[in-house]
């Protein structure tokens, strides 16, 4: 099989002659300078994956911000704060030019060979109100001006269906994700009943389009997802990443509750540092679930800085070796 049909096969929960062997996000740039000081000849993300001979897929960020945007003093911020300050800064919003700042036709190029997988990302309907309105003050608005809200995810709604025209008339991606980042490790950080008044009805707008083209839709949501697995079930998404280990996320379980749901991740990086003994142990934690398809092993989030250049090789020997035992 080539690297797009073998991406295909997992995630349609059909055979495989081995699993993926990827890192579906890029390094922290604190490893990449650690792994350069132990010898790694590269930086750019994709020449990195080359070097270690990983399965190619392709991410392409679509951007909500455009040239001159205003930006927060600090992570987590307001940038805004009412209808009147939103509408100042819209200008800077939406490009519309959003649909042609990746290489996509050289991806696409690639992907019908077969070489690579691509994906896309779009920014969630809490993700981007959040980076528009400061971590604290967007929970308060929720309740203290809703209508800012549902202004901000319209409009958002809006970009993402005409940037998908434009972009899918040059590449279908494989797979997607919203960028989210909506649990801790408690759980999610808003109530169902806000989820569905100020989300889901969104999500119901725009992943018709996705499954039209047939793409995989994935919510990418660090901490504990158990409960939002549930949400979204009725908005169209098919699965979720990265399935933190640290925040109690248990790929049997979810596996168990969501018998057609597709995951990427779930190798926990705190396991990357400690040997083969742990790292192997990781490995057939996860490897029954694997078998089942539907299920691509990555790291939980990105390797940390903590781990050599040493270990990372060690890593991806094991990784190897249990993606040709399905």
């Amino acid at each position: 099989m080539n690297t797009r049909e073998r991406f295909q096969a997992v995630m349609n929960f059909q055979p495989i002659d081995r699993l993926p062997v990827i890192e579906w996000a890029g390094w922290w740039d604190k490893t990449i300078e650690r792994w350069q000081s132990e010898g790694l000849p590269f930086r750019d993300r994709y020449e990195v994956a080359r070097y270690f001979e990983l399965d190619m897929n392709y991410q392409g960020w679509i951007p909500v911000l455009g040239e001159g945007c205003p930006v927060p003093a600090c992570h987590g911020a307001p940038l805004i704060g009412s209808i009147d300050e939103y509408l100042k800064i819209k200008p800077f919003l939406y490009p519309s030019d959003a649909a042609r700042r990746n290489p996509w036709s050289e991806w696409a190029c690639e992907q019908r060979a077969g070489n690579a997988a691509v994906w896309m990302t779009l920014e969630g309907f809490f993700w981007f109100p959040r980076r528009l309105l400061g971590i604290e003050n967007h929970f308060y608005t929720y309740y203290d001006q809703p209508e800012l809200i549902h202004l901000i995810c319209a409009d958002l709604r809006d970009f993402h269906l005409r940037t998908l025209h434009e972009l899918l008339t040059v590449c279908t991606p494989d797979f997607m994700t919203f960028g989210e980042d909506m649990s801790y490790n408690r759980g999610p950080m808003v109530s169902e009943d806000i989820f569905n008044e100020f989300i889901r009805p969104y999500y119901q707008q725009v992943t018709p389009l996705l499954r039209e083209h047939g793409i995989k839709i994935i919510v990418d949501s660090d901490g504990d997802i158990c409960k939002l697995t549930d949400w979204f079930e009725g908005c169209g998404v098919d699965g979720f990443l990265p399935l933190e280990r640290q925040a109690g996320t248990d790929i049997a379980q979810l596996r168990q509750n969501h018998p057609r749901q597709i995951y990427i991740g779930a190798f926990d990086k705190m396991t990357m540092h400690r040997g083969e003994a742990a790292m192997r142990a990781e490995f057939e934690r996860l490897m029954p679930v694997a078998r089942q398809g539907g299920f691509i092993i990555s790291c939980d989030h990105q390797t940390p800085p903590g781990v050599s250049l040493q270990d990372y090789r060690l890593y991806l020997k094991l990784f190897n070796e249990y993606a040709r035992s399905v």
